[in-house]
Formats: C-alpha cells, sequence, structure tokens
C-alpha cells in the first residue's frame, strides 16, 4: 500500500531541481517500513530536520496531502512536521530505506529508528502509541538502555524550550514503558531545580 502510494506520487511529481529529495518519516510509518508490524493509520509524517524548501512540500502537499485525490483514494496521506514539533534528540537516529528508495526517482526515504519513534510517543501517549510501544517491545526492538539515553538526549533539547514543564508528564509515560512493557526497573530522570519554581 506504502510503495503504491509513493509511486502515484512520483507518476505526479513535476521535478524542482531539489531531487533526489530527503523524505524522513517518522510515526508509526517509520515502524510499519522497517519491521513486519502493521496497523491502521490515517497519516504520513515526514520529519523536517533541514528546511524541506517550500516549493517542494507545495506540490507534496497538492499531489498527497490531506484531501488530495489521491489521499481519498489510497485513505492516506502526508502530513509534514516541523523540527520542533516532535519529542526528540536534536540528531534523530535516521536508517536509510535502500530498498525503496532504488524503486523510487525523485525521492530517497529515511525512517527514524524504532528507538526514536517510541521516545516521540512519549509525548503524545495516546492509545495507538502504546500499541506501537507495545509491539517494539515485543519484537525486542527497543533497547531499554538506549531507550533512556535517547530520552535523556530528548529532554536536554527540550529544556531549552518553553515546554519544559511537560517533561514531567513525559517521564511518567517513560516509566509506564519501563514497567508494563519491558518489565525493568524505573529509571530515576532529574529535572532542574528551576522547573519548581
Amino acid at each position: 500500500m506504502i510503495e503504491e502510494f509513493l509511486a502515484k506520487i512520483e507518476e505526479r511529481w513535476q521535478p524542482t531541481g531539489e531531487e533526489p529529495i530527503p523524505l524522513r518519516i517518522i510515526g508509526s510509518f517509520a515502524l510499519f517500513l522497517q519491521t513486519d508490524y502493521v496497523r491502521g493509520t490515517k497519516d504520513a509524517d515526514i520529519l523536517e530536520i533541514n528546511d524541506l524548501p517550500k516549493k517542494v512540500w507545495e506540490q507534496l502537499k497538492t499531489i498527497a496531502g490531506k484531501g488530495s485525490d489521491l489521499a481519498k483514494s489510497h485513505r492516506l496521506y502526508i502530513d509534514l512536521v516541523g523540527p520542533g514539533f516532535p519529542f526528540l534528540p536534536p540528531r534523530p537516529l535516521l536508517n536509510p530505506l535502500k530498498s525503496q528508495s532504488e524503486r523510487l526517482k525523485y525521492f530517497r526515504l529515511q525512517v527514524l529508528d524504532p528507538v526514536d519513534v517510541v521516545v516521540s510517543k512519549l509525548k503524545t501517549f495516546r492509545a495507538s502509541d502504546l500499541d506501537d510501544i507495545r509491539a517494539m517491545a515485543i519484537r525486542h526492538l527497543l533497547s531499554p538502555t538506549l531507550l533512556v539515553e535517547r530520552f535523556e538526549l530528548a529532554k536536554d533539547h527540550w529544556l531549552l524550550g518553553s515546554r519544559a514543564p511537560e517533561l514531567r508528564e513525559y517521564i511518567e509515560n517513560l516509566h509506564t514503558v519501563q514497567r508494563d512493557y519491558l518489565l525493568v526497573p524505573e529509571t530515576p530522570i532529574e529535572l532542574p531545580d528551576w522547573l519548581d519554581t
């Protein structure tokens, strides 16, 4: 389904001079594309690390954004996620999808590593996020040690912004994952004293 969707985008693509364009996919689709895990979802997210040129994003949105003909026919759409929105370390772990990219002329696919996908889901922590996290734990794709390391990097980065107080909730969510899905002790996570003022 995803391969067909990307092929249809390529069929409609008008070269911009920026090709091949790196598409950095995050969220559930990053898991679907690099593991045997699948569940129903409605969107494909692109992680914008370096700004996508405006003309590239505008064309992507027209071809495959929410409400487009392609989105309606495939029940799937592309959504651009800005670099400041996901809860991630400043340098996310991205894995190239060589086999998929070889079939594409205009795009090169990179997918967020499962551990960083889980870190990002500690912010939203919806029922579907819990399904994804559980699936990665069952498949032994979620190293408890690496999860804490990546969380700490994301936390330090998040402390630089205005949403730092939200970290208490993310820590509780991390502890839930450790306790209920990974069956390991909760890791104490330190926050600066100024958050209490």
